[in-house]
């Protein structure tokens, strides 16, 4: 029988350093099963080869180390780290260019000197956590099932359209930079703020949009509310106008990212989380500066604009 510690150490990084994974058939069974200790997922050695294929196909830099390797009978541990730069998509997640470096550990069971079963401290979820983009398994693992939450539903559409109806909002045009340095942006008024301390806000930008993927690369982003003398600004960032900044006057935040002139407040704020919501992101900022205005703010509700000083107190 072959040492089976060469053979592991040798398919291993065959595997994922060189994208070898028919090496895998050499120290795996026919019937492998492969377990993710977060989330309960098993996939098959087809599933397992596509999963490290997609893998190095966005980080086409990986190297790994194993650091430790533990074979006791039946039993065995493989425990090792991973460096690798997000140069191209993985699933629905835009690359961000960022470099990143995790580790984790495969605990398994032999049968007749190849891997039968094993399972991971770590899976594609894990490595976007790394990156700040957790995120559900199923956009990139068609094997996931039953862990995987089903946001579809019945729910009746008009019921729904009602409750926002009801709910008002003020108006913000979130801003940032492509990889060019070219400034972007979009209205929206789906920003809330999560806490004070520390200083983080939210807000959600729909995949289509064509501010998404500067927005999902980016570092920082800027969020703008808009004044009630900004109508035309805000019916140009509603547009899909590829020149949306060439009639805006704006400066650039401490990190770079547009700042509208004229508004009623403005923030920049670092990118720290972007959590993957079937057709929408939502993205978690540290909120770093901000500049606040004498201008009246636009208010929002029912598919109408407000003027944010007519408002009676309660």
């Amino acid at each position: 029988m072959p040492d089976i510690r060469s053979a592991v150490l040798s398919a291993w990084e065959a595997a994922w350093d060189r994208g070898e994974v028919d090496r895998l058939d050499e120290v795996m069974t026919d019937d492998f099963v492969r377990e993710s200790a977060a989330s309960g997922s098993r996939t098959d050695l087809a599933g397992h080869k596509r999963e490290i294929l997609e893998v190095r196909a966005a980080f086409p830099d990986l190297t790994t180390t194993v650091e430790k390797l533990i074979i006791d009978g039946d039993d065995f541990a493989i425990f090792w780290s991973t460096t690798g730069t997000f140069t191209n998509d993985l699933g629905e997640v835009p690359a961000t260019g960022t470099r990143v470096h995790t580790r984790g550990s495969n605990q398994g069971i032999l049968r007749d000197g190849r891997i039968a079963f094993e399972r991971v401290t770590w899976d594609q979820s894990e490595m976007l956590a790394d990156l700040g983009v957790p995120s559900l398994r199923a956009a990139f693992d068609a094997t996931a099932d039953s862990i995987v939450d089903d946001l579809s539903g019945d729910f009746a559409r008009e019921a729904l359209k009602g409750f926002n109806r009801q709910f008002i909002t003020g108006v913000t045009v979130v801003t940032t930079t492509d990889a060019e340095g070219r400034p972007r942006g979009l209205a929206a008024n789906s920003y809330a703020s999560v806490s004070l301390d520390p200083p983080l806000v939210l807000i959600c930008v729909q995949k289509t949009s064509s501010t998404y993927p500067a927005l999902f690369h980016s570092q920082h982003l800027g969020i703008n509310i808009l004044g009630t003398d900004q109508r035309d600004t805000l019916a140009t960032f509603a547009s899909r106008d590829p020149h949306k900044f060439a009639s805006v006057q704006w400066h650039a935040g401490p990190k770079g990212s547009p700042l509208i002139d004229g508004s009623a407040a403005s923030i920049e704020a670092e990118i720290k989380e972007r959590f993957q919501a079937k057709t929408h992101t939502v993205f978690i900022a540290r909120v770093i500066h901000a500049d606040v205005g004498e201008a009246v703010p636009i208010v929002y509700k029912a598919g109408q604009f407000y003027d944010g000083a007519s408002l009676t107190e309660l």
